[in-house]
């Protein structure tokens, strides 16, 4: 069960297009783009006094952290040497004030670090949010939805994790590394050595960890893209896998998409698992050594006893920050691989594109004459053809609506009927002639502008989560209850008043809580609550009865009288009163004109009555 937007997301230029069983990924399509630095510089600009301060704080952390382990030789050498006790409480309050900047210091700089990570978080949010919106019907199914809200949600996570990560367990292993092998040099040479062999060990380990588990990583989002596809449609269309008995087919493909990622994330945390023990063993095998080493240098009188104390806790906070960083470089490549997916969405340029040119406001006088005068919407001579497709989807069409007037589009299955209502929204461009709306080509006008004319039911009544109000109200947000009721009244959603919370009444997401014809009723009163120059009735009146439909053809008639009207359908009974009627046939103008004129002199049309109308008059 792929849906139509989802089936297309392997083709949207993802980081990695990986088979969901085999994991198999192409170098060429995994490699991680060159935008990604540039998204994240641009990301970080506006916080640079953060991010500096978190610097600061954190430097200062690691000096309080490497300056306690010096007083703590110092005062142990103090004490073996009988200096009396003033000594020793002098290092005593150094090693406490070095503990308490220190602490203060990790606490700041996890806290600044973190404010940081999420403020770039929000932003890349939003800024993939926005780009979304920004894009027509066919650059978003390049990508799906489930990819979408990878991109828009668990991409950001990953990048704003990494973030906290670089700046807590990354930054401070070059200063804590260089910084530890001096100290331990000036020690004891020798023990530098052995610090510096210890250091370049625990480097290959985590470079050859790095190598081996960054591939897998870059391949773990897209995995993420699948099962998001895979829990979406499954779980949208859990009635129907019902229906069918399918169950245990969906659960195997299910299975086979967990089983994938689940390998792939067990692989990583094997590598990781392997280099964790073997930080962890040289960290044992350093200690042992410098124990040994030292009783051995002290044995000549090369080396105070204390300084050993400094040398172990040296190399112990070496490798253990190595070893976090470890862990956190291999999450670099994750993220990088995120930030490239979310420069090829900001970078895509719209393929359709808000006009340069306002409307202006107010219109001139002339102009609204020229507007009153014009069709409310005229195709002349238009073509439409897919990004995707190799030949024209609509061909040669020409007709007008026009203000007072219904006019009907009917035609066989997969004819361009729907097509014809986006390009009126410009959810589509046409490719060929003009359209154009009160006069002036679609493309001369704003979107704003061009949208708020309209009122549009679409072929599948979607209503959002929230309460009837709320999903009334968004096209029309500062309607009043009264005006809410009134187009309910006309869509004939009068079960409305039976509810007991009435316009507070929950939706849920999609509104399956409502059954399909009163979603499609609730769907037109959403568009009635608007006032506009043009409805567009999607298919509206599909799962409506006979009844239901000749009501609300009724009350739409009396309530939009000077409006002009678009509607689609399937159904004669629903478009027969209308003052003209369009009629496709595998994209081609085949008819226009009112019922009986059609029934007269166009087969097609003539074909679809008979269907609907066995063994009766033509003319009803």
């Amino acid at each position: 069960m792929t849906t139509k937007d989802d089936s297309r997301q392997s083709k949207a230029g993802t980081t990695c297009d990986t088979d969901v069983v085999s994991g198999e990924c192409s170098p060429a399509e995994g490699a991680v783009g060159r935008g990604a630095f540039a998204l994240l510089g641009r990301l970080m600009a506006p916080y640079r006094p953060l991010a500096v301060a978190a610097l600061v704080t954190l430097l200062l952390d690691t000096i309080g952290t490497l300056y306690v382990p010096t007083e703590l030789s110092a005062l142990l050498n103090s004490a073996i040497g009988a200096q009396g006790m003033g000594p020793l409480w002098d290092h005593a309050l150094r090693m406490l004030v070095a503990a308490v900047v220190g602490s203060g210091s990790c606490v700041a700089s996890y806290f600044l670090a973190a404010r940081l990570a999420a403020d770039v978080g929000r932003d890349l949010r939003v800024s993939v949010y926005r780009k979304s919106l920004e894009l027509s019907a066919s650059d978003f199914e390049r990508f799906g939805t489930g990819s979408m809200i990878t991109r828009t949600m668990g991409d950001a996570n990953v990048v704003q994790q990494t973030i906290v990560m670089c700046f807590v367990m990354i930054l401070p292993v070059p200063v804590i590394a260089v910084t530890s092998v001096v100290l331990a040099w000036g020690i004891d040479p020798a023990m530098g050595q052995v610090l510096v062999a210890i250091a370049v060990a625990m480097t290959v380990v985590s470079l050859v960890a790095i190598r081996r588990s960054a591939p897998i990583f870059l391949h773990l989002q897209e995995f993420v893209d699948r099962m998001n596809v895979r829990l979406r449609e499954t779980i949208t269309g859990v009635r129907v896998i019902r229906a069918f008995g399918r169950e245990r087919r969906e659960r195997r493909h299910l299975d086979e998409t967990f089983e994938a990622y689940a390998e792939n994330a067990v692989r990583v945390n094997l590598i990781f698992s392997v280099a964790d023990c073997t930080t962890f063993f040289l960290m044992n095998v350093v200690e042992v050594l410098f124990v040994w080493l030292g009783a051995d240098r002290v044995g000549v009188h090369a080396m105070q006893i204390g300084s050993i104390s400094a040398l172990v806790q040296f190399a112990i906070i070496l490798l253990f920050f190595m070893m976090m960083a470890q862990f956190a470089m291999l999450q670099v490549p994750r993220a990088l691989a995120c930030l490239t997916r979310a420069t090829e969405l900001l970078e895509l340029e719209p393929s359709i594109k808000d006009s340069v040119r306002e409307a202006p406001t107010p219109p001139a006088e002339e102009l609204l004459a020229n507007e009153r005068e014009s069709p409310v919407a005229e195709f002349d001579h238009v073509d439409f053809r897919f990004d995707d497709a190799s030949e024209d989807t609509l061909h040669d069409l020409s007709f007008a609506v026009r203000r007072g007037e219904i006019c009907a589009i009917i035609g066989n299955t997969g004819s361009g009927k729907s097509t014809i209502a986006k390009m009126l929204l410009r959810f589509h461009d046409v490719t060929g002639g003009e359209l154009r709306v009160a006069g002036r080509d679609v493309r001369d006008r704003s979107l704003a502008d061009l949208r708020s004319r309209m009122a549009y039911v679409p072929q599948r009544a979607w209503l959002f989560s929230g309460t009837i109000a709320s999903n009334l109200r968004m096209a029309a947000p500062d309607a009043t209850d009264d005006e809410l009721w009134h187009a309910l009244d006309t869509a004939q959603a009068s079960f409305v008043r039976e509810l007991p919370q009435g316009l507070e009444a929950r939706v849920t997401q999609g509104g399956t809580n409502f059954s399909g014809g009163q979603r499609q009723r609730l769907a037109i009163a959403r568009a009635l609550a608007r006032k506009a120059d043009l409805y567009v009735f999607d298919d509206s009146f599909s799962a409506l009865d006979y009844k239901t439909d000749a009501a609300l053809r009724h009350a739409l008639s009396s309530e939009l009288g000077a409006s002009a009207r678009l509607i689609i359908a399937q159904r004669v009974s629903t478009i027969r009163d209308a003052d003209q009627i369009l009629v496709l046939k595998d994209g081609r103008q085949v008819g226009l004109g009112a019922h009986d004129q059609l029934v007269e002199t166009c087969p097609t049309y003539q074909a679809i009555v008979e269907s609907q109308q066995r063994g009766g008059d033509l003319r009803g």
